[in-house]
């Protein structure tokens, strides 16, 4: 298999000060690209910079809200002055928000769309312009089995993962006769990033993934070999697989089981505060690539 040299490549990553976006930054800094790091905190960006031009990347930090159209292109603008070109852009800021559906505020949950769908359309839509231009390009979506397998207590963020596929999925139909342009998407069922912790809880619950986890590491290597030899998708974890098998043959089941698995779980945990978690305002506190819970 053919391996494509990275170094002074040009890379955006939004969502980039912790989690998945914070591990992959520092993935493709050890193989010497150079970094766009985007995100709501421009404090923790600076840090990870830091970190990534210890490793032999060069790494510049933006602050950018991916819900407002103007940063997002804010944000492209500035990497094209930075360095000149850009050859990979990875949608990857997302949020979450537990809660039943009637009970979780319609703010929160528009936000949550605005980020995780809106947020990845409004990139795509600035580089794609600008890749076809150039020839070429690699738009890179990170998705969630949440976008085959609607989640119980999580309906916005299904919906926008469900949107993402479909954005995905069509804007690579579009784009099939430049052939040197590519969509591609990462799915992974629960990974063990702060992720869960920086979501809103409207629940009163304290939430934790479900194991089997996925090391957030595997996630920033598979974002890695898509940009080394791209291809349409790549899907980690058992449970991604058990339950994308498990909704194509049995939908209903599966979808009883989830109710039932998720109200269980519910019923039974802790105690927890009510919180909008990282929806309008960034989190200072989870800010590792990894939450701990493996």
């Amino acid at each position: 298999m053919k391996t494509y040299r990275l170094d002074n490549s040009t890379i955006v990553i939004t969502g980039a000060s912790s989690g998945i976006g914070k591990a992959t930054a520092l993935a493709f800094a050890k193989l010497g690209a150079n970094l766009i790091l985007a995100s709501r905190s421009e404090t923790l960006l600076q840090e990870l910079a830091s970190e990534c031009e210890s490793l032999g990347g060069n790494a510049v930090a933006i602050e950018v809200d991916v819900t407002e159209r103007s940063s997002v292109q804010n944000l492209f603008e500035k990497a094209l002055a930075f360095y000149g070109d850009i050859d990979v852009w990875i949608n990857n800021a997302g949020v979450g928000a537990i809660g039943e559906f009637d009970h979780t505020p319609l703010e929160a949950q528009e936000q949550v769309i605005r980020t995780n769908l809106l947020g990845p359309m409004y990139g795509s839509y600035f580089v794609v312009h600008y890749f076809k231009k150039r020839g070429k390009g690699i738009i890179i979506n990170t998705n969630s089995t949440g976008a085959f397998i609607g989640a119980p207590f999580s309906v916005s963020y299904s919906a926008s993962k469900f949107g993402l596929r479909g954005l995905s999925e069509a804007l690579r139909y579009e784009l099939k006769d430049h052939k040197n342009i590519h969509v591609c998407d990462v799915y992974a069922s629960f990974v063990d990033s702060p992720g869960i912790r920086h979501a809103a809880n409207y629940l009163g619950k304290e939430a934790r993934p479900a194991p089997p986890l996925v090391d957030p590491e595997a996630v920033a290597s598979a974002m890695v070999k898509l940009v080394q030899r791209p291809r349409d998708s790549i899907h980690l974890g058992s449970s991604d697989f058990i339950g994308r098998f498990g909704h194509l043959i049995m939908p209903g089941l599966t979808g009883r089981l989830m109710n039932k698995f998720e109200r269980k779980y519910f019923s039974r945990a802790k105690e927890a505060p009510v919180t909008e978690g990282n929806l309008f305002e960034p989190d200072y506190e989870e800010t590792s690539s990894h939450g701990g819970f493996a």
